[in-house]
């Protein structure tokens, strides 16, 4: 194992030297001519830093806790963690993620957690909401992910779910639909009422006007098939607006029951770019992608600047792992409408948007401490 003192040798410099250059404390104390022939030396001999004799000396370990309630079981979470982990090894950290179902294993995680001498925390929900942060997390270095705390204190993560909900809208509109659905969900989520939001000002701004019976509320049950079929019979939309992918299943059903065709008839926009749903749907389904990489990626780079007193403003942004918005599909068709001209080049549009404003300036915030994605750029 290569040693400070034989990169000193090496340099022709005192070990106290190599240490500032190798810890990164050498400006304005080393020459820099100095310090990058002793970076080049190290780079050389195969130098590697002692992490517990660096946590000893500076109070840290470099290791972040990605603690999820059941985030981890969910298909959207590969790339909210990758993102968090890409994020986490370009500032020379380890993250360790881990998953809860209640509570009680929450406390005992978050307790193993600390036992590691973790230097700050990620604390992911499944879906948007406002939440109750552990107690035992008060006093650590704290960013939320895809939640909002109930005080508004604390960093947080989320996408513009509003934005989300004038797009989709705004989508169907240009399509020239006229009778705009909205399936929505009972659950009581920011995600649902700023979506509902979002389609309620995108109707407006198109001069449509708003009627609350195009408006369904349900779970991902039976149920839910019998109220999008009486939504269908009663009012006869000529577009949905879903909640999400899963929901969207309700209405291609019920129009495959009425013979009616997705793209000829009716349109659907979902969220979520659900892979089951948004690639087996026959046509495929135009969705939202949600920026989970980005999410995952700021969320680190904000618990990191925390840590260290950093500025968010030097953050270098990786470019959108969302995939390209427009493919065309093997039987050409649009799944919004088909017989539409000018339409025919969106016939597999996972993404409306990429969901990320910009990487260079900051995103819309609905807080100060909150930093929220918009799906337009």
């Amino acid at each position: 194992m290569v040693t400070m003192k034989e990169i000193a040798n090496k340099a022709g410099v005192s070990v106290s030297t190599v240490s500032l250059v190798l810890n990164g404390r050498d400006e304005g104390r080393v020459k820099s001519k100095i310090a990058d022939n002793v970076r080049a030396i190290a780079t050389k001999l195969g130098y590697q830093s002692n992490p517990l004799a660096s946590s000893l000396r500076t109070g840290r370990t470099h290791i972040l806790g990605f603690i999820s309630e059941e985030v981890a079981t969910t298909p959207y979470a590969g790339g909210m963690i990758l993102g968090a982990q890409t994020a986490a090894s370009q500032f020379g950290y380890m993250l360790i993620t881990v998953s809860t179902d209640g509570e009680n294993s929450e406390s005992e995680e978050i307790a193993a957690l600390k036992r590691y001498g973790t230097d700050g925390f990620l604390y992911a929900k499944m879906s948007n909401r406002i939440t109750h942060v552990p107690s035992s997390l008060a006093k650590t270095p704290l960013v939320l992910v895809d939640a909002t705390d109930s005080l508004g204190k604390i960093p947080s993560v989320e996408p513009d779910e509003f934005q989300i909900g004038y797009d989709a809208t705004t989508r169907l509109v240009k399509a020239g639909c006229a009778r705009i659905a909205y399936v929505g969900c009972l659950e009581p989520l920011i995600a649902q009422d700023d979506r509902l939001e979002g389609y309620q000002a995108a109707l407006r701004d198109a001069g449509l006007d708003y009627d609350d019976h195009l408006v369904v509320n349900v779970l991902n049950n039976g149920p839910a098939l019998t109220a999008v079929s009486d939504l269908f019979d009663a009012e006869h939309p000529d577009g949905f607006f879903c909640f999400n992918d899963a929901r969207a299943w309700y209405v291609y059903e019920c129009a495959a029951r009425r013979g009616l065709t997705v793209g000829k008839d009716i349109s659907v926009v979902g969220v979520d770019n659900h892979r089951v749903f948004a690639e087996t749907l026959e046509p495929m389904l135009t969705t939202v992608e949600l920026p989970h990489f980005e999410m995952g990626y700021w969320a680190v780079a904000k618990l990191v600047s925390i840590i260290e007193g950093r500025s968010m403003d030097d953050v270098s942004w990786p470019a959108t792992t969302s995939p390209a918005a427009d493919r065309r599909a093997d039987s050409g068709e649009d799944p919004l409408h088909a017989d539409r001209k000018g339409l025919g080049e969106v016939t597999e549009s996972h993404t409306i948007s990429q969901g990320l404003r910009s990487a260079r300036r900051p995103f819309a915030c609905r807080t100060d401490t909150t930093r929220r994605f918009t799906s337009i750029d």
